[in-house]
């Protein structure tokens, strides 16, 4: 229960504390220094009220504060109004002289000035050492400190005290006890009186076997140990508030809670760990709150929890205190999907970017629609672009400042695990795109976080990210390694995600990543690769999949790194262990083959081997072949308008490709708006243009059919093993002529596990190519068509192979037999045994 001055002035006119920097006394971005008056705020406004004094009352020197700040009441009890007969008396004026206030209460021997100064002056490292209740020679020294109060009393059973006043908010007294009581606190503001336990009267909440994990950098759930968790501690319910900041002088709570001035809530140090900490009584779910950090040049900066589980919607940027309710659904799901490997299994994406898939909508809005869409055109998983928090939508997600919080533009954290299970429910995996590669430098969050680099290399031109003016991780550092690892496990737990797409993997592994001769630092060996980048890449994959079965982890890796899909284990001729991914995006395939396709089908055969050079490395690792978001954005364009000639032959190579691509070794990863040939780039301001599927639209039939085209791949996919059963099996594909770049076809053979075969044939020319022999296996006596981009239903013009074809021993192709097809323009054929 939280109570908060009624009547406070609605244009203070005081300044900052004294020794405030500028952004000490702004308090969170997009909020006045000074508090805001009543009613600012509907969730305040919701809270209930309490009076408070005015600037300059009798605690002392006159305050920069204009009121009092809300306390959080005793649970169970109300804040009580002074003079009220159902509570107590307030207590003295403030400005009693010492060992006046009766009760047995004498004056406590003052604070030495260096104390005082660094109490309030938030650099002391141990405010729970000077307030709180403390056996002194002849009784019981209780120390109190509270802003802008008239007057404290302590009450316990049988014990009521008034505490002398010491000026600046601090109230003390030693009482004739020898133990200390279970005692509370009456803080009269003037008009108004709050019950609440001292904050400063409790152990340490956070005990000994996190804080060694901690140490070690081994606290796989980290997020149960730092940031803010509500809980009970020594019976009393309440939020520890923890925080890791090595090299701050002290460490303050600021939040709505408190308007925004940590004065009275100082934390402590816990040790040599970094570790700062500080149960609050009474606060729980929903309040808003961030770390005011003393750096070590003694200026301050006001900073995000780097693990809040929530923030406020972008731009506001304070961490929000949490607790998940959520009660999932999809227990069957996670005790099946690990069942069969993920290179063994059907595997094909679509990627979304939730906040412009359809526009506006919340979480628990998409659970509605994206489910049922994606199960309709049969993919196997959808993937998401970042959902971590980030301040800025047009990063797309990969500029992160909350590692451990779901974006907040579309609901709670609740509301995303309520869209995670409904996709689970529907059969559908979720991946996710995380972004450990780097962080951007907003100061608030995580740069130079207790004043000194931190989460960043110690060296300002290692730190610097050199392409998107961001800052790397230091991943030698134990701590922001265990932060990264932790965060991994984060999400496959807590939000049952079910894979995670490392973003950027090539710029983590090189020092000399997009750096000049000479602006990077060779490794120990004198050579380029970033080992502590490699460590933590490895540790990552290793617990990931130790702790949570059935999730598949996919590396972005642009390069020919070796053994991104090896074991950790299994050191490859680099001499480096593998780095334990499950797949890889094959950036190599994308390239090469859109920059076939893009080209006339009269200079094709010029560049053929951009199509069948894939096969010299297919297996040498588990790959995914993408066409993601990047590939149609900043000029690049959308996937149908890379193609050449008119509108019809854009969609008939459009379609050849798909199936194309289907076909080929490794899963599918197919970005939103592609499926049904949007012509735009993808833009985050507008999404997909989903009016190309209005029946009012002229052309609505030619984009209805390339995605029906979509859906019918993902169907014959599903049950034709020999599409994904090998994929990662040389033994699984034979060329039948990779080699007909005059005709611009190509065919190969797929084989499942035993043995049975697929054909797929695509003619990347626009003439119908009448009697075209293929060589194909003496063992199938016929085969029939299973697929054909060129059928009417998809917008073709429809030149299909309708009846069985016959095997005829006609030697072609290196093989004994053959069968004749005809080949219709810019096409794919699929022939399955008839």
């Amino acid at each position: 229960m939280t109570a908060r001055p009624p009547s406070r002035p609605t244009t203070p006119d005081t300044a900052p504390a004294p020794g405030a920097t500028d952004d000490s006394a702004a308090g969170r971005s997009g909020r006045a220094a000074t508090p805001r008056p009543p009613g600012g705020d509907s969730a305040v406004a919701a809270r209930g009220t309490f009076a408070g004094p005015a600037a300059g009352s009798a605690t002392g020197p006159a305050r920069t504060r204009p009121s009092a700040p809300r306390e959080a009441a005793a649970p169970g009890r109300a804040a009580a109004p002074a003079g009220s007969s159902s509570g107590a008396p307030a207590g003295p004026s403030s400005g009693a002289a010492p060992g006046t206030a009766g009760h047995g209460v004498r004056s406590a021997v003052p604070l030495s000035d260096e104390d005082r100064g660094r109490l309030l002056g938030g650099a002391h490292h141990d405010p729970h050492g000077l307030l709180g209740a403390h056996p002194v020679r002849g009784g019981l020294l209780i120390r109190v400190l509270r802003p802008c109060a008239k007057g404290v009393t302590v009450l316990a059973k049988g014990l009521r005290a008034t505490l002398p006043a010491e000026g600046d908010g601090l109230f003390a007294g030693v009482l004739p006890l020898r133990t200390v009581p279970d005692y509370e606190l009456l803080v009269d503001y003037g008009d108004n009186a709050v019950r609440m336990p001292d904050p400063y009267r409790f152990l340490p909440a956070l005990g000994e076997l996190d804080l060694h994990l901690l140490g070690e950098g081994r606290h796989e759930e980290l997020w149960q140990a730092l940031g803010a968790r509500i809980m009970e501690h020594q019976g009393v319910r309440g939020t520890r508030f923890t925080v890791w900041a090595p090299n701050a002088q002290g460490v303050r709570v600021v939040g709505d809670f408190n308007y925004w001035d940590g004065t009275g809530h100082p934390m402590r140090s816990l040790g040599s760990s970094g570790v700062w900490e500080l149960f609050l009584p009474g606060i729980g779910e929903g309040e808003l709150y961030k770390f005011e950090i003393t750096r070590p040049d003694g200026s301050r900066t006001v900073r995000a929890d780097p693990m809040a589980r929530r923030t406020e919607c972008p731009p506001a940027n304070a961490s929000v205190v949490d607790a998940s309710h959520y009660r999932w659904t999809d227990a069957d799901w996670m005790a099946r999907r690990g069942e069969r490997p993920v290179h063994e299994a059907p595997f094909s994406v679509y990627e979304v970017h939730l906040p412009s898939w359809r526009p506006g909508l919340t979480y628990r809005q998409l659970a509605a629609q994206l489910p049922g869409y994606v199960k309709d055109l049969g993919f196997t998983h959808v993937e998401f672009m970042p959902v971590s928090e980030h301040p800025f939508g047009g990063s797309w997600g990969y500029q992160v400042t909350g590692f451990y919080a779901p974006t907040a533009r579309m609901g709670t954290p609740d509301d995303l695990r309520f869209l995670i299970d409904a996709l689970h429910r529907a059969g559908i995996g979720v991946l996710m795109d995380w972004v450990p590669a780097h962080f951007p430098r907003d100061d608030w969050a995580l740069a130079e976080f207790d004043g000194r680099p931190l989460y960043e290399p110690q060296d300002p031109a290692r730190a610097a990210h050199p392409d998107w003016g961001t800052l790397e991780f230091d991943y030698g550092r134990t701590e922001v390694r265990n932060f990264l690892v932790a965060n991994a496990v984060y999400w496959c737990e807590e939000f049952h995600i079910d894979g995670l797409r490392v973003d950027a993997v090539a710029s983590m592994l090189y020092l000399d990543y997009s750096r000049e001769d000479g602006g990077w630092t060779p490794n120990v060996h004198g050579g380029r690769e970033n080992l502590d980048a490699v460590a933590f890449l490895q540790e990552m994959n290793a617990t990931v999949y130790r702790r949570c079965p059935g999730v598949v982890t996919i590396a972005e890796e642009s390069t020919a790194w070796d053994g991104v899909t090896r074991a950790t284990h299994h050191v490859g001729p680099g001499g480096f262990g593998g780095l334990g991914f499950g797949l890889k995006w094959n950036m190599g395939w994308m390239h090469d083959s859109l920059g076939y396709v893009s080209k006339e089908p009269v200079h094709r055969k010029y560049h053929h081997g951009e199509m069948t050079f894939s096969m010299i490395y297919a297996y040498s690792e588990n790959y995914v072949l993408p066409i993601s978001h990047d590939e149609v954005v900043h000029g690049k364009r959308a996937l149908v308008s890379k193609m050449p000639g008119d509108w019809w032959q854009q969609r008939a190579n459009h379609r050849a490709y798909l199936g194309f691509m289907w076909a080929h070794p490794g899963k599918q990863l197919l970005f939103m708006g592609q499926e049904f040939a949007q012509g735009a780039e993808w833009a985050e301001s507008h999404g997909p243009d989903w009016w190309l599927l209005d029946p009012s639209y002229e052309a609505e039939p030619e984009h209805r059919g390339v995605r029906d085209l979509v859906r019918e791949l993902n169907r014959r996919y599903a049950v034709t093993p020999a599409l994904w059963e090998r994929d990662t099996d040389p033994a699984g594909f034979s060329w039948i002529d990779g080699g007909a770049s005059e005709d611009n076809v190509f065919s190969f053979l797929r084989f499942g596990a035993d043995g049975s075969p697929l054909i797929s044939v695509t003619n990347f020319s626009p003439v119908v190519r009448h009697a075209y022999r293929l060589g194909v296996p003496g063992t199938v006596p016929a085969w029939r068509e299973v697929l054909n981009t060129d059928d009417a239903r998809y917008g073709g013009s429809g030149i299909t192979n309708p009846g069985p074809l016959t095997t005829e021993a006609t030697p072609w192709n290196g093989r004994t037999t053959s069968v004749s097809t005809v080949l219709p323009p810019l096409a794919t054929l699929w022939l399955r045994p008839s």
